[in-house]
């Protein structure tokens, strides 16, 4: 990471290589927090209003306190702030990462939340549609649980970050994770949608998947267009029935999966997909 530019801490402005966490705080010692990762084009935050929406239901559920400041101008007009100060205005990958202060399980200083924003500056290719699809693999060490947890972008991302690790020794652009249950539940870094018998499908949220932004404004569109969608549970042996596997998130839109083990998929409905309304998002 580059320690050069700015954050922001809990509204004030600080240098990337300023010391901010005591080693008490509750985030660092037990994941207690989640965060949201945006995209911003020129200026505006892609699908806005769907991620600070998820953030502050994140919160409820975490049980936070939430001020009476924490409201989505805030966090724009920071963000802006920001991104301008790291000349990141014009392509940005944005992280808010919200949590507790410090204190032990059951003496936590207050349930106030603490807040930290960082923008980097992101490359104008990943608005296009990968023309090289992802090879990948399915990841068993570690398995996503099915709780009311599993849908927040909670700070304790282990599972996820051995699956990356695992990918990366295996030389694989991705890792796909089983829940509890051996059935699908997402990726390390975005959620998986498969075209089986011409209807689209995806990984209910009980079955232990982030609740993506682009999973959730892609579903609305596609039922607002009348095109068929389940939300439903995926076993493997669905993967040998797909003739298209494609991953969704907030900074790559939409990617298509050339290969899954030794499965093998088209792109010709992602693709579609894409143009139509992951693109226009990214003008």
């Amino acid at each position: 990471m580059n320690d050069t530019g700015f954050l922001n801490f809990n509204g004030k402005i600080y240098k990337n290589d300023k010391l901010l966490i005591s080693p008490n705080n509750r985030s660092f010692r037990y994941g207690d927090g989640c965060f949201e990762t945006m995209k911003m084009i020129k200026g505006k935050i892609i699908l806005e209003s769907y991620h600070l929406e998820r953030l502050f239901t994140s919160l409820q559920t975490l049980q936070f306190n939430k001020p009476s400041f924490f409201i989505s101008d805030l966090f724009r007009e920071q963000i802006l702030e920001l991104a301008k100060k790291n000349y990141h205005i014009k392509y940005a990958r944005i992280r808010i990462t919200v949590f507790r202060g410090n204190g032990g399980l059951y003496d936590t200083e207050n349930n106030n939340p603490n807040y930290l924003i960082q923008t980097w500056d992101l490359n104008t290719a990943n608005n296009k549609f990968n023309e090289n699809g992802l090879v990948m693999g399915i990841y068993n060490p570690a398995k996503k649980s099915c709780d009311s947890l599993s849908s927040i972008k909670n700070n304790n991302f282990l599972c996820y970050s051995m699956a990356a690790l695992w990918a990366k020794e295996q030389k694989l652009n991705d890792a796909l994770l089983l829940n509890s249950f051996d059935k699908i539940a997402d990726s390390t870094i975005a959620n998986i949608f498969i075209v089986k018998d011409g209807i689209i499908q995806t990984p209910a949220l009980t079955q232990g998947c982030i609740s993506g932004v682009t999973r959730k404004y892609l579903l609305k569109s596609l039922r607002q267009e009348g095109i068929p969608v389940e939300e439903t549970i995926i076993g493997t042996d669905d993967l040998k029935q797909a003739s298209e596997v494609f991953l969704t998130n907030a900074i790559y839109g939409i990617r298509w999966v050339q290969s899954i083990d030794n499965l093998h998929y088209n792109h010709q409905l992602s693709d579609h997909l894409h143009k139509n309304w992951i693109a226009p998002l990214f003008v």
